[in-house]
């Protein structure tokens, strides 16, 4: 992945552009979203590779070597932290849309196969609208921990990898993980009731 950083100086620099920075981060942000994919509830219409497209093109915009303006990264973490900020936004933005009540947003599509479990209600699943309000005041009290539950909710990463790209240890990176989930867990309990 040292690639990825030498692409991203190399982006800066004018040396390359963002579309030399897709295969090497292609599948990196391939298993990010699959990983967070598997998490959305029943009938949602975004697949992992349109998830990985859409972030891709809001990372890059326009941004080409030809209109001045290019993509500016730090390092991998950056990048890849920003990747899972916009895999949320996308994921909200979805969630916000399906709740329009233009869109059916009051209404569970419920494929023909899965006539047995169509019990089913978005009790079962997370509201991601509710998430993203609770995760930007979590955001505002603890910037840190934030981007941990980005990481590991919104791009799949596990502890290990969190902790490597938070530059934290494991134990701590876990801590803040538990912290996390149980701060949230209330405030989204509390937004319930």
């Amino acid at each position: 992945m040292e690639d990825v950083t030498y692409i991203l100086s190399a982006i800066e620099s004018g040396r390359a552009t963002t579309a030399d920075l897709l295969p090497l981060v292609y599948h990196e942000l391939r298993r990010m979203a699959s990983s967070r994919m598997q998490n959305e509830q029943p009938g949602h219409t975004l697949q992992p590779t349109a998830l990985v497209h859409e972030a891709f093109l809001r990372l890059v915009g326009t941004n080409d070597v030809a209109d001045g303006h290019t993509a500016t990264w730090q390092n991998r973490r950056h990048f890849f932290g920003a990747a899972a900020i916009a895999m949320q936004r996308i994921l909200v933005d979805e969630a916000r849309r399906k709740k329009q009540l233009q869109h059916g947003g009051d209404r569970m599509q419920v494929q023909l196969s899965d006539v047995d479990v169509a019990q089913r209600t978005a009790a079962d699943g997370v509201d991601l609208i509710a998430l993203n309000e609770a995760l930007q005041e979590l955001e505002a009290s603890d910037p840190n921990k934030a981007e941990l539950v980005r990481l590991r909710y919104f791009a799949g990463l596990n502890e290990q990898e969190v902790a490597l790209a938070l530059n934290i240890s494991r134990a701590t990176a876990s801590r803040w993980w538990t912290f996390a989930r149980a701060w949230l867990f209330e405030k989204l309990r509390t937004t319930e009731d």
